[in-house]
């Protein structure tokens, strides 16, 4: 078995497209888990299921106008990153009444654009439901350059970050730009949402920013166990998800997300095990 194994993987690794999707997919669930933690706990988990529908509406404008879907999807996703914010500032729309309101009219804006222009055809299911495979060479040197330059925008600024993710008045108070942090925070979601659409698709997106957070605060406490362990629960779940779609011909997509909610459930399990040996301690 061990060497059937080993055989999928050196035939998987001998395909250059596979190769650039592991990278891209790679960076991007390291992307996902890094912004996870700090949305998870500021209770801005839906900001990117509502920023995913926006790109799905994005993606459907650039398709209609035959546009390089990133250029279309990134400005339009980071102008409604910035937009929700403002709106939840003002208190004009509550914050989960404003994303189900944007994410619902670009939802309903992306299928009446396509239905008008190409169809539902398979270009619609891969912006739905992830087809990595399918994203072409400028659009995986872009991701990975944009996927580095969120990874290192955090890295920059990760003490920013982690204070304004925990008491963002009191950072404030210590003369800290608070909103724009949180402004950051937005903005670096809406790229790696749009990112990782072509991996997971507008209705799997999500997943990947909550699961490896969640997975990871079922046994660790402090911010930064939690995110290297979010971190490292993000890759082996995209890669073994990778591996199995490679091997069963799933979708690689989902194949990810269950990857996720089955380390979930072991590290739930996992808190169950350490809380009762403490209980019996006691």
């Amino acid at each position: 078995m061990f060497d059937a194994v080993i055989s999928n993987l050196t035939e998987m690794f001998s395909y250059s497209f596979l190769v650039r999707a592991v990278i891209v997919g790679a960076l991007v669930s390291i992307c996902a888990a890094l912004l996870g933690v700090s949305l998870v706990l500021k209770r801005y988990s839906m900001i990117g299921d509502g920023l995913s529908h926006v790109g799905f509406g994005a993606l459907a404008l650039a398709t209609a106008l035959n546009a390089a879907p990133l250029s279309i999807s990134i400005p339009v996703v980071l102008a409604a990153a910035v937009l929700l914010l403002r709106l939840g500032e003002k208190s004009l729309v509550k914050g989960d009444a404003a994303i189900a309101l944007f994410s619902t009219s670009s939802l309903a804006l992306g299928v009446l654009i396509i239905s008008r222009t190409t169809g539902m055809n398979t270009d619609v299911c891969n912006y739905l439901f992830g087809s990595i495979l399918s994203t072409n060479k400028n659009d995986v040197y872009l991701s990975i350059a944009l996927s580095v330059a969120v990874i290192v925008l955090f890295l920059l600024f990760y003490h920013k970050l982690f204070a304004v993710t925990f008491d963002e008045m009191f950072t404030s108070a210590c003369g800290v730009k608070a909103n724009a942090y949180t402004m950051l925070i937005a903005c670096l979601t809406a790229i790696t949402i749009v990112l990782g659409m072509r991996m997971a698709g507008a209705m799997l997106i999500s997943a990947l920013i909550i699961f490896p957070a969640l997975t990871a605060m079922r046994v660790f406490k402090h911010f930064r166990t939690v995110t290297l362990c979010a971190v490292i629960v993000s890759i082996f779940c995209f890669f073994t998800g990778i591996v199995i779609s490679y091997i069963y011909s799933t979708p690689a997509g989902a194949s990810v997300v269950l990857m996720n909610i089955t380390a979930f459930a072991l590290f739930h399990l996992i808190k169950l095990i350490i809380s009762k040996r403490s209980y019996i301690k006691l």
